[in-house]
């Protein structure tokens, strides 16, 4: 019953849901019922509490549990208007604060020990080097085709970003001349910018699987998102306009670009590069 309920879940939703918030959201349904172990419309109110309470005992961050509590809610708003429940249980349970803190990016020195770790893998230089340059999420990388790069302009087109919103990015010199090398090295043809022997994307697992060996190769957290903070920190701290930061990194909201303002208060900097040490 719950698998036949979520699986119309996201199909009646596939147009409103971006790939990212479906795998997201998927994951957060399958480890709320394996932990409550009750069908749909047996759920209560206790029994998400009982959920959130686990999670913060397993040191999850109270923004990645309010996240998880958003699909949660997401669903059973969905069930309540498909007459599939009587009552909604997650009326009643309270969204935990998120924390302020601080977006988590690379220093100058990172930022160069991760590109010079990288330098003898062609592909994963310009993986990079193309994060790095434009900002984007690694799942709008990944959807990246030839046809929606312009060389002469140093513009590729996203046409799925977040919330299925498209935008331009722009890339470096840098930047071209490492994808150049690459597209020359590469022995099988592909619509995708990075694509498999198939001609397929290259998989979101795989690219996760390379940034967790670098991490414990250099010894220090990098993730394709620590990117995406650098790309606007740097940005931030050369004094591009904050509209412009948004345009680029595909933020509905100001407020979600704002945050790098914080850091070009030096104390706060200062407590910041303290921390990333």
């Amino acid at each position: 019953m719950n698998q036949e309920v979520i699986k119309q879940f996201f199909l009646d939703n596939h147009n409103q849901f971006s790939p990212e918030t479906v795998r997201a959201y998927k994951l957060a349904l399958s480890q709320f019922f394996n932990v409550c172990g009750k069908s749909v419309e047996e759920v209560k109110a206790r029994d998400i509490r009982n959920w959130l309470e686990v999670m913060t005992n397993d040191g999850l961050q109270p923004r990645s549990i309010q996240l998880k509590l958003v699909a949660l809610k997401s669903f059973y708003r969905y069930c309540m208007e498909e007459n599939k429940i009587n009552k909604n249980p997650t009326l009643k349970v309270v969204t935990p604060k998120k924390v302020d803190s601080l977006p988590y990016y690379l220093s100058k020195r990172q930022l160069a020990m991760l590109q010079e770790h990288t330098k003898d893998n062609i592909r994963d230089r310009a993986i990079i080097e193309t994060l790095y340059a434009t900002g984007v999420r690694v799942t709008e990388l990944l959807n990246i085709k030839l046809e929606d790069i312009k060389w002469e302009t140093r513009q590729i087109t996203i046409r799925k970003g977040k919330g299925n919103k498209g935008r331009i990015v722009l890339f470096s010199h840098a930047c071209a001349e490492r994808l150049v090398r690459y597209i020359e090295m590469r022995k099988y043809e592909g619509d995708y910018l990075f694509s498999n022997k198939r001609g397929q994307p290259i998989s979101r697992d795989l690219v996760q699987t390379k940034f967790r060996e670098y991490s414990g190769a250099l010894g220090f957290k990098v993730s394709p998102h620590t990117l995406r903070h650098t790309f606007a920190a740097n940005l931030a701290e050369k004094g591009m306009d904050f509209t412009s930061i948004q345009e680029l990194m595909g933020h509905s909201n100001i407020n979600s670009t704002r945050i790098y303002t914080r850091l070009m208060n030096p104390e706060q900097k200062k407590k910041y590069d303290q921390y990333q040490q």
